[in-house]
């Protein structure tokens, strides 16, 4: 009797002593921020590579995880892939290039360069695209659609070609464009914005007034699998075919680029939207052999049910949806799978680093691989941080419906971690 009381107080000061700040502490320290006043918030914190939290506040509250959802699209891609295919594709009699799509969406990217997948479809030969079966929705579920005209929510499409977007400069009052194939699609608009695309077509206004000096604007265009060709001929310089879905097709071949770092560091770093939505379509078109996000996401979550804490409301890649929830628990459950699953060299390399790149620059302590969360009213802080006493730990901090600045939250999220700092060890 008095060894099982032995063991029984023995777990109890065990578990005490493991979970190094009680919720009730932590919670205590939130309502002293001010930019944490009338917010929800919700923080879970452990070690990188142990089970119990360090330290919790409301860790099992759903919270809206904005671009903190990137960390699924980028664990699931990780899992899926060890290395991307760029363009899935086999050659007839040697001159006839039949092609098709594997979601990959650096093609010809303004920002990202993939110089191998460009150089192949600039070789000579006459071209035939395979058309996918399924046609993606341009927007997700829950985005705003005001956003239409903004680079961050550039159509999802089958088979991305310049990230989706038209790139646009002002030069001695004449506007420049690329690609140029848009060129005849501008109007002059001396009352409107500096340069905004019609919401229901591809017709661009600008307004050379309203430009500043110097500055590139990046606009979506309305996708097609129709203007994709007419864009790739453009490019190529070459005619472009759509199969008609008879021919005889052998083994398809893969053309790998090994530009993994490019594309994710764009994740991760730059927070690029396209690119995450992309993931989620390579992903289904390898499994299903169709690009349908929704069974992509069906398909990591089941994989996943066995260790997630909480079930994850989940419905797009890139987070722009508001429908998407997840409890701080749950996220720092992620982190470490993504540990497990890629180590920490390439988290080093992947991840923003506090104060140095990406969206953490406006962090200032340098300790930090991790990624923001931002829509409006709610930001978010996720990732790796490693403590002074050279300790690595798991952390979410998830700060919903503020009405602060989010530079006042992005202050509040700093002072709260020098306090961890301070209290564990």
């Amino acid at each position: 009797m008095r060894e099982r009381l032995f063991i029984f107080l023995f777990v109890c000061v065990s578990s005490l002593w493991s979970q190094r700040l009680s919720e009730k502490r932590v919670g205590r320290q939130v309502q002293k921020i001010e930019a944490f006043q009338k917010a929800h918030v919700a923080i879970s914190i452990s070690p990188l590579e142990g089970a119990t939290p360090m330290a919790q506040y409301q860790a099992a509250h759903y919270m809206t995880p904005a671009s903190n959802t990137k960390l699924l699209t980028f664990l699931g891609a990780s899992q899926q892939f060890k290395e991307l295919p760029a363009v899935s594709y086999f050659k007839e009699k040697d001159s006839i290039i039949h092609f098709k799509s594997t979601g990959y969406p650096l093609l010809f990217h303004p920002f990202y360069k993939d110089t191998i997948l460009d150089a192949f479809f600039n070789q000579k030969g006459l071209w035939n695209y395979h058309v996918n079966k399924d046609s993606p929705k341009p927007h997700g579920s829950g985005w705003a659609w005001d956003d239409y005209s903004y680079y961050y929510a550039a159509e999802t499409s089958v088979f991305p070609i310049y990230g989706n977007t038209l790139q646009a400069q002002i030069d001695a009052k004449e506007l420049k464009m690329s690609p140029s194939f848009f060129a005849s699609k501008t109007v002059l608009d001396s009352l409107g914005k500096a340069f905004k695309r019609a919401y229901d077509r591809n017709t661009f206004h600008f307004n050379p007034a309203a430009w500043t000096a110097g500055d590139t604007l990046y606009r979506p265009f309305i996708t097609s699998d129709s203007l994709f060709v007419k864009l790739l001929e453009h490019e190529i310089g070459q005619p472009v075919q759509v199969a008609d879905g008879n021919s005889a097709e052998p083994q398809w071949n893969f053309l790998y680029t090994a530009a993994e770092e490019t594309l994710y560091s764009a994740l991760l770093q730059d927070s690029d939207n396209g690119i995450a939505e992309a993931l989620l379509l390579m992903i289904s078109q390898k499994n299903f052999n169709g690009m349908t996000p929704e069974k992509a996401i069906a398909l990591l979550l089941d994989q996943w049910k066995p260790w997630l804490p909480d079930p994850i409301a989940w419905v797009d890649g890139s987070g722009i949806s508001r429908y998407n929830m997840i409890t701080p628990r749950t996220v720092v459950r992620v982190l470490q799978k993504i540990h497990e699953t890629v180590g920490w060299q390439t988290i080093e390399s992947y991840f923003p680093k506090g104060a140095t790149s990406g969206t953490l620059k406006k962090y200032s302590n340098t300790a930090l691989y991790a990624k923001t969360g931002t829509l409006r009213h709610n930001h978010n802080l996720s990732g790796y941080w490693v403590h002074p006493k050279g300790k690595t730990y798991v952390f979410s901090i998830m700060v919903n419906h503020h009405t602060a600045s989010t530079a006042e939250v992005r202050e509040g999220i700093g002072t709260l971690l020098e306090w961890f700092e301070r209290k564990l060890r």
